[in-house]
């Protein structure tokens, strides 16, 4: 506490609030610009200070290092973390070759296991810098394999019924945390049901999502002696989520099915839809692996992609927190499945971008795949369009089709491109404290960077094949999530079955998808062993 305040000059302007019902003092300092920059607890009988936050930890309770509160208690235990990685990368690492650059790509996927570890501490400062050299490592390389430099795929070197029965025991592992941890839905999860509810009720999730504001409470007080439940102009009472139209359209559609069958009761409960919902498109990405596996490779290929996603720590993560970030690679795989099909990719491209926006940037690449072809491109455009046409038709739900594409906008990328956030450096303005770097503006020119390197890797190079496609899709996210003012660790499965896609795909696939089966249903038996394959707002003092 104190030296974060010595970041500030002397004398800040402080504020005490007794709390009756826990018999606490809070105190809160302010300073400037800043605004709040401490909060202390203290206990009214004993003197004691029970909690002391400063700079994010201030407005971000996610930044106070609560054990559990992102991806479980039980997952996130060090031997269990430790044991995904050990499996991820002893089942997939080519043991012959540890010093193969493949082995080296695995090991940056699981480099953003150190970050995590430091943000569970609650250390904002050390977190989020290590994150930027493995995102920059991931860029370079799935440009260098894009552009035709690959050097043959990696070669695990376990069997196939090995690497099977591993996968299923991981999914259902990783399923059961799930259905174990009723209470480990987050607010992303929150929103997706809040949302799909809106929808069946006729209403677009936008504008329209519960608020605190003035309306009358209708439940507890939380710790900070905030009550989020409130009665809304529905008669309901519900659980406020006032930023929680922030994703696009089809996120909330995903939700819609599973909150039709189990419902909403409109409290921050355990959320049963929220973790089907999470469950269902973790699968789907799962299947969508296997079947890009079957047609690009044959079982050996389908049998290593899904044990690749299972056995990656971050995808537990993504689905122990409930979010809805795989929504959008469960339909970008999909797409990849049938690469072939003009039809096919700008559907998926527009049903993954139209649930988180980053996806759009892989259209211009995906449009102009293998090759540039006017008759392609016709064929994605037109699914594309009609596909977000779909899509939007959530909008003619509200009276007036002008006022709700205003509110989309407003809601979604009119606050994303405003928001404060301290997971990225480019949020650390805000803070105006004395040796914390305000490198905001570098984030405008990475910004134009990225919708570049977009538009480039549409046409170089000329012809791409599915390893081409796969790499410059990872590249391509990887660009679009160092640019992002709100980055986490949630957003790594958006990336991962690209990467792993690079790295497993045979050479003789060709650019239409066409690859030959190299692995037979025999090699899944145990005989074949031999064989082996590759936050509120802190500016105003009250």
């Amino acid at each position: 506490m104190k030296a974060w305040l010595e970041r500030y000059p002397p004398d800040p302007s402080t504020s005490a609030t007794y709390r009756s019902e826990s018999r606490t003092w809070v105190v809160k300092a302010w300073s400037g610009e800043a605004g709040q920059v401490a909060l202390v607890v203290v206990e009214d009988t004993t003197g004691r200070v029970s909690e002391a936050w400063t700079g994010p930890q201030v407005a971000w309770k996610m930044a106070r290092g609560r054990a559990g509160a992102f991806g479980g208690k039980t997952l996130l235990k060090p031997f269990v973390w430790l044991a995904f990685c050990l499996v991820f990368l002893v089942g997939l690492a080519d043991l012959r070759r540890p010093l193969s650059t493949r082995n080296l790509d695995l090991l940056a996927l699981l480099a953003f296991s150190i970050s995590l570890a430091f943000f569970n501490r609650g250390e904002i400062f050390r977190s989020v810098p290590l994150v930027y050299p493995v995102l920059g490592y991931l860029l370079v390389r799935g440009l260098w394999i894009g552009s035709g430099r690959r050097q043959g795929p990696l070669r695990s070197v376990w069997p196939t019924w090995v690497v099977a029965a591993a996968a299923v025991f991981l999914l259902g592992f990783r399923i059961g945390l799930n259905v174990e941890t009723p209470r480990g839905v987050i607010d992303v999860g929150l929103a997706g049901v809040a949302g799909a509810s809106r929808i069946l009720d006729g209403e677009a999730p936008y504008g329209n999502m519960p608020q605190r504001g003035d309306l009358e409470p209708c439940g507890p007080k939380d710790p900070d002696g905030q009550v989020r439940d409130r009665i809304q102009t529905n008669g309901r009472c519900e659980a406020a989520i006032e930023r929680g139209d922030t994703y696009g359209p089809v996120s909330y559609l995903g939700y819609v099915p599973a909150t039709a069958i189990f419902g909403w009761s409109g409290k921050w409960d355990s959320l049963p839809a929220a973790h089907a919902t999470s469950i269902a498109f973790d699968v789907l990405a799962i299947l969508g692996l296997v079947l890009v596996g079957l047609r690009f490779g044959g079982l050996r290929l389908a049998v290593l992609l899904a044990f690749a996603w299972t056995a990656y720590p971050f995808t537990a993560y993504a689905l122990n927190a409930n979010t809805n970030d795989t929504i959008m690679p469960a339909f970008l795989v999909l797409g990849f499945w049938l690469a072939s099909s003009a039809w096919a990719r700008g559907t998926a491209v527009a049903f993954a971008g139209w649930t988180k926006f980053g996806a759009l940037l892989v259209a211009p690449l995906w449009a102009t795949y293998p090759t540039v072809d006017v008759r392609r491109l016709v064929r994605f455009s037109a699914a594309f369009v009609g596909t977000t046409l779909l899509a939007f038709t959530v909008l003619l739900l509200e009276p007036d089709l002008r006022d709700a594409a205003r509110a989309f906008w407003d809601r979604t990328i009119g606050f994303q491109v405003g928001r404060d956030s301290p997971w990225s450096p480019w949020g650390w303005g805000q803070y105006h404290a004395a040796g914390v770097p305000d490198l905001g503006f570098i984030q405008p020119a990475l910004a134009v960077l990225a919708v570049v390197l977009a538009l480039v890797v549409a046409v170089v190079p000329r012809r791409k094949g599915p390893i081409e496609l796969a790499a410059l899709t990872a590249a391509v996210l990887v660009a679009f999530q160092l640019t992002l003012t709100h980055w986490f660790y949630l957003y790594l499965p958006w990336v991962l079955p690209f990467v792993l896609l690079w790295l497993l795909l045979p050479e003789q696939s060709d650019d239409q998808g066409n690859g030959k089966r190299t692995a037979s249903i025999e090699e899944a038996l145990p005989v074949s062993a031999s064989h082996s394959m590759s936050a509120p707002s802190i500016r105003t003092p009250p």
